[in-house]
């Protein structure tokens, strides 16, 4: 095959003229003698139905998902000594959230296969200080919700789903967006919908505690009655007028978005099912979110690192790759703290394997067969000089 360029590009949804025509029509509006980019109406008729898409009560928008795990690390009251539970392979505003109101981080492995957290990993980190425990949906992959909602049953601890990647995830034939106490969403560039770069949302089954997020997130203001009260420390935490206008046309194509992402996974399946050097993503089917596609390359059996693969792939054949992620305890913040992988050895070997593939709502099929076709080059040649 001509070798040429496939590089992993930081948008990760469409954005077409449909935006460009929401974002300008408010900017418009805005040049009218009476115009303003406030008060947001936008903001109800986006909330109302990314709710609604999500299969959750209420949604509540901000301005970035790990604000909304921020803001329900908040209203958790954690305190120091406390413990909240999460995987250490994910970005690494999940575990910060609990940091920043002073609780002890404590990471579970993950599930060898779908590279989500494990229930019985994190059943044995439980302890009297554990406060809440915050599972990933990696890549588009819901979690074992059922198991979660037995662990939050048996004990009483909050679970806060990281939903980032996960606009669109099903479990068991329903969205995810009701599920646990909250669920935070992400907008930003790479997402499979984007309200200009960033945002995200926290959505709930429980009324109070979605009041609660929307308190924080808009100053503690209540609204009703002959004036607007401030009953809580709270924040300005809101997207843009723009942003909810582009956000209501991200969220009108976001399924045919995730569509055409699985039709290219699948197909990615397909053309990879005979490299037995790579461990192959699980799940991809109608429920899967399908925001990453993570393939591994089998260390056990090779002589060469996941690292080693991703830099033979852009230097030899102009294929980018990202990796999702380095662990969470290798950042400067938490070796500080004297973390390490002593007790996630899956986790910790899968964050040396892991290799997103550049796979896009638009990526042409015929680079699919270039992608497929230059991995297993990189492995053949790597495995000679191993």
């Amino acid at each position: 095959m001509d070798i040429h360029p496939v590089p992993f590009i930081s948008l990760g949804g469409l954005f077409e003229q449909d935006d460009v025509e929401a974002a300008l029509g408010v900017m418009n509006a805005a040049t009218e003698p009476e115009g303003s980019f406030f008060p947001l109406p936008e903001e109800t008729d986006f909330q109302d139905a990314f709710a609604e898409h999500e299969g959750a009560a209420r949604a509540i928008a901000l301005n970035s998902c790990g604000t909304g795990l921020d803001v329900c690390m908040m209203l958790l009251g954690l305190k120091p000594g406390d413990e909240v539970i999460t995987t250490p392979l994910t970005f690494v505003c999940s575990a910060t959230c609990a940091s920043a109101q002073g609780a002890k981080v404590v990471f579970a492995d993950v599930d060898e296969a779908t590279l989500n957290l494990d229930p019985e990993a994190v059943r044995a980190k439980i302890s009297e200080r554990t406060r809440a425990i915050v599972p990933v949906h990696l890549a588009g992959l819901a979690c074992d919700i059922a198991a979660f909602d037995e662990i939050s049953e048996q004990t009483g601890i909050p679970i806060i789903y990281d939903a980032a990647h996960a606009v669109g995830t099903h479990y068991a034939g329903k969205p995810i967006g009701g599920r646990g106490l909250a669920s935070c969403y992400s907008f930003q560039s790479l997402k499979n919908m984007t309200t200009l770069g960033e945002g995200g949302a926290v959505t709930s089954d429980d009324l109070e505690f979605a009041e609660q997020v929307r308190q924080k997130k808009t100053f503690g203001y209540v609204y009703g009655g002959p004036s607007v009260r401030v009953v809580t420390v709270g924040f300005n935490y809101r997207m843009t007028k723009v942003q909810y206008a582009v956000g209501l046309s991200q969220l009108a194509k976001i399924d045919r978005v995730t569509a055409a992402k699985r039709e290219r996974m699948l197909r990615m399946e397909q053309l990879l099912a005979g490299v037995e050097e790579l461990i192959l993503p699980v799940g991809h089917g109608p429920e899967h979110g399908s925001h990453l596609y993570i393939v591994r390359p089998d260390t056990d059996r090779l002589g060469f690192s996941g690292a080693e693969l991703r830099e033979h792939l852009k230097q030899a054949y102009l294929v980018g790759t990202s990796q999702h992620y380095p662990p969470v305890w290798s950042w400067e913040v938490f070796q500080n703290l004297e973390y390490d992988d002593s007790d996630c050895p899956v986790a910790a070997k899968a964050c040396e394997q892991v290799m997103s593939l550049p796979i896009f709502p638009g990526t042409p099929f015929e680079d699919l067969d270039y992608i497929a076709w230059a991995l297993q080059e990189a492995i053949a040649t790597l495995s000679t000089k191993a």
